[in-house]
């Protein structure tokens, strides 16, 4: 590894580090996913996030909009109705889209999807972000860079849709706005409905274990916590190491918590001669929590099922919040009270 690459993750290292010590972040994410009829998934799905946790959901088979968490009820039977108006409308545009992307590229059968993330993150301190990705049968195709006011287009297909959004500099200022502004308004009233839900900060429940020995793999695994950030990382004889280190997705867990794992891949003989530990920061924790690999549990047979298990469990719940439609890693977050047919306009128009 070059020295340029080693000092730019020391940096973001400590900086995540400064960050889960020091600033809470507060985020929207609003996931929209349109799929090609014939599939075991509704042709279109909505789901919108608050800190990690779903809150709302739509889909094209039941034709309504969901409230997932006790504290959103206070929008009343009246505002659903009209927001699932709105998401019967947008579930039209994007049946179109994926018909207009397939053409684009000379598809005419198989599963597709047009998938949209946008959404806006509040710091403590009153930072705001905002962001809007698009992507294509898994993969990015196009997204907007709110500073130039301009699109990016990740593939050739794209440019059509990159040129037309790009002249349209009204359209370009009201997403801007959207985003910078009224998404981090409707973040703070949602944080107002739900504070003691979305503000409440639970521990990790925190476990360093191998499948069998001598397996060149010990698992870090955190689960239980909330908020959601939270850093696992390792260090050799007390120095920072960021090679042969496998850092999983976090995943929800059905209780509205969250878990994480980190993977340490080194020889047998390596972990005898030297001392690796996990290191695990979270808001929720004083200090930071350290787990010695000389420590770990060795699983046999069916022990190593109960974490095997909860991994699956926890990945079924999180296909089933996102249908199954999240598969492009992205950062995200953002939604608002009248979300959908504002923001989620045609990604191939």
């Amino acid at each position: 590894m070059s020295l340029c690459s080693t000092v730019m993750k020391t940096l973001i290292f400590f900086t995540f580090s400064l960050h889960l010590s020091s600033a809470v972040t507060h985020s929207m994410q609003y996931f929209i996913t349109a799929v090609t009829p014939g599939t075991n998934f509704p042709e279109f799905t909505i789901v919108g996030l608050v800190n990690g946790g779903q809150f709302v959901y739509y889909d094209s088979n039941i034709m309504k909009m969901i409230p997932k968490t006790e504290w959103i009820d206070v929008m009343g039977e009246d505002y659903w109705n009209r927001e699932a108006q709105k998401q019967q409308q947008s579930q039209e545009t994007f049946k179109a889209d994926v018909s207009t992307v397939m053409q684009r590229f000379n598809q005419t059968t198989g599963v597709h999807t047009v998938q949209v993330i946008y959404g806006c993150e509040l710091d403590d301190d009153g930072t705001v972000r905002g962001y809007r990705q698009d992507g294509y049968d898994g993969e990015d195709f196009i997204s907007f860079d709110l500073k130039t006011l301009t699109w990016t287009a990740a593939k050739p297909q794209a440019v059509i849709t990159k040129n037309k959004w790009d002249n349209d500099s009204g359209y370009n200022v009201a997403r801007k706005n959207y985003l910078e502004n009224e998404c981090i308004e409707w973040l703070k009233q949602y944080m107002s409905y739900g504070r003691e839900t979305l503000e409440r900060k639970v521990p990790p429940t925190v476990s360093l274990f191998q499948k069998h020995s001598p397996s060149p793999e010990v698992v870090c695994h955190a689960t239980g916590f909330f908020p959601k950030a939270v850093m696992i990382s390792w260090r050799k004889d007390g120095e920072d190491m960021h090679e042969d280190v496998d850092l999983r997705e976090t995943s929800p867990n059905q209780d509205g918590s969250f878990q994480k794992r980190s993977i340490l891949k080194v020889p047998a003989e390596e972990l005898q001669k030297h001392k690796y530990s996990c290191v695990i920061q979270h808001s929720s924790l004083e200090k930071e929590l350290v787990l010695n690999v000389s420590e770990r549990q060795i699983l046999k047979g069916g022990g190593s099922m109960v974490i095997i298990i909860g991994v699956v469990v926890a990945l079924i719940v999180l296909v089933a919040v996102v249908a199954g439609i999240m598969v492009w890693k992205k950062k995200n977050s953002g939604f608002k009270r009248a979300p959908a047919s504002e923001e989620s306009s045609s990604t191939n128009s």
